[in-house]
């Protein structure tokens, strides 16, 4: 409790996605108030054209910021 994904196109480092994670975790735990041993985070590389196939399992009402960017 909680798990963050994070989904995006490839291109990125490990590096960079490592950094990001850590930060979203910070992020997580302040504002949740929980300590940080228990967010976790995920980063997932999905190609651009199965970008719409993969957002198809995620149904709307659980979308709390823009799908389309």
């Amino acid at each position: 409790m909680p798990h963050i994904a994070i989904t995006m196109y490839p291109g990125r480092s490990d590096e960079i996605k490592k950094d990001l994670a850590l930060k979203i975790q910070t992020l997580v735990t302040e504002e949740l108030k929980v300590d940080k041993k228990v967010v976790s985070v995920s980063v997932e590389d999905v190609a651009k054209e199965d970008w719409e196939e993969h957002m198809k399992k995620f149904p709307d009402e659980i979308i709390y910021a823009a799908r389309d960017v």
